[in-house]
């Protein structure tokens, strides 16, 4: 299996099902290694919320290449009037597609579409998740935008994680000490840190947030990627 991260809390997992793609913010993100239309081949699009930095391109991408975006119901029935295929869910709920299995998790966060040409025009897209996915046997936790929340122990118990994917910009979302914290709480084997970076208010050191890490949880190994990085997991 491959994770490749393409910046802000973008991820492209490769496996023996398939291939998924995780909040594609890549058109106007300045830290994306990829353009959008470099997505060629995808057999599935998940989305944490409807924040411009998360739904990013996945309806165009869907609309290429075929891919259904998968999220919580109110997300997903606007992106299929926006011409998307889509796979609702909603968190708790799990289903089983061709690449590996998606169950939904809650996010402290909250969730709104700007609506394309209609300034100051929202439109409310459910609520905010993270995703669970387990592909070739292996359980992998994307928290999506989230504070701190003490049911990260529950994820834990309940799916020994693999790898855990955190953001640790603060600001929005937690920063690095929650997010250390909460890795205490999911046990995972790998973190990846995500979301911090991309805009000034994010700013933060993941080799920082690397040697907390190695403090509070020594059994978790802290592996900061950059953009266009691959980390494999056998």
């Amino acid at each position: 299996m491959e994770i490749r991260y393409h910046g802000h809390s973008c991820f492209e997992i490769s496996g023996y099902g398939g291939r998924v793609l995780i909040d594609p913010f890549l058109t106007g993100n300045p830290k994306a290694d990829i353009k959008a239309e470099d997505i060629q081949q995808l057999d599935g699009i998940l989305v944490s919320h409807g924040h411009a930095d998360h739904l990013g391109d996945a309806i165009e991408i869907s609309k290429r290449t075929g891919a259904p975006i998968i999220g919580v119901y109110e997300m997903a029935l606007f992106c299929e009037r926006c011409g998307a295929r889509a796979h609702a869910m909603h968190i708790g709920g799990k289903h089983e597609f061709t690449f590996g299995t998606v169950r939904l998790t809650q996010a402290l966060h909250g969730s709104f579409f700007e609506v394309p040409g209609s300034e100051n025009n929202f439109e409310y897209a459910g609520l905010a998740c993270g995703f669970l996915l387990q592909m070739e046997g292996k359980w992998l936790y994307h928290a999506g935008d989230t504070g701190l929340f003490g049911d990260m122990e529950l994820i834990g118990r309940r799916h020994p994680l693999e790898l855990a994917m955190l953001p640790i910009g603060d600001n929005f979302v937690m920063g690095q000490e929650e997010a250390a914290y909460a890795a205490t709480l999911l046990r995972a084997k790998r973190v990846i840190p995500m979301h911090y970076n991309t805009f000034s208010n994010i700013k933060q050191d993941p080799n920082e947030f690397n040697e907390m890490l190695r403090r509070k949880f020594p059994e978790s190994q802290g592996i900061a990627l950059k953009p266009g990085e691959i980390l494999r997991i056998d």
